[in-house]
């Protein structure tokens, strides 16, 4: 059974004919690391909209974050990877390993093309991005190619350009800041914001100028 069921407890025999169609939702992001925010926004996603996956696309080179990715992309993607094992719905995605840029409007169509024509798909996104989305490599086109799923603070309103598909995912505010997790973690502290698989992978790696310690396992191999 899925998130979405086992919340209902519903089996797939009861669904409504509309959501045994594939629900995908793509969640894009650098992931520089990875943390307990973008799990719990992913897995409310699951729940609220009875998705079947939630697509974790490492961004190799985002346009909007020119030079400020501070780990590799195969370290991210590896830190995605372990963050993912213990939840079905939620896939990592290598869809833009080897972009020049990471451009949103192709990561769509590919997602598209190989889900089918029967899926439904989704672009999960925070609120604070969605507000810029008309700043976007053709932004027109990725407004027409997929419905949003906006992550929404309380009280907190945006502006939905013309053509645009969206609900809204009400959650508690998150106090989780990426940037602060890596000072922390340059500090050789052990954020709990990080999963503990991903944090083993970071010690046994020393991202994020974490201090070499002896005598921990390493997961790098796993």
């Amino acid at each position: 059974m899925t998130l979405w069921q086992r919340k209902r407890g519903k089996r797939t025999q009861q669904e409504p004919e509309r959501l045994m169609r594939p629900r995908i939702a793509i969640f894009g992001g650098t992931f520089d690391p990875v943390h307990t925010a973008h799990l719990t926004v992913a897995r409310e996603a699951v729940v609220q909209f009875g998705l079947s996956a939630v697509l974790f696309v490492v961004a190799a080179r985002p346009p909007h974050k020119a030079g400020a990715v501070h780990a590799s992309y195969t370290h991210r993607m590896r830190m995605v990877e372990l963050a993912c094992l213990r939840t079905p719905e939620f896939v990592p995605s290598r869809l833009e390993e080897y972009d020049e840029i990471s451009y949103s409007i192709q990561t769509i169509q590919r997602v598209k093309l190989t889900a089918g024509p029967d899926a439904v798909v989704y672009f999960l996104i925070g609120a604070d991005a969605f507000a810029e989305i008309q700043t976007w490599h053709q932004w027109v086109e990725v407004v027409r190619e997929v419905s949003f799923i906006v992550v929404t603070r309380p009280g907190h309103h945006y502006k939905v350009p013309p053509g645009a598909t969206v609900f809204r995912l009400n959650t508690l505010a998150l106090p989780v800041s990426s940037s602060d997790i890596r000072a922390r973690l340059a500090a050789g502290e052990e954020p709990p914001e990080i999963p503990a698989a991903t944090m083993e992978y970071i010690q046994a790696n020393r991202l994020y100028g974490f201090p070499s310690r002896r005598g921990r396992p390493s997961v790098t191999d796993l």
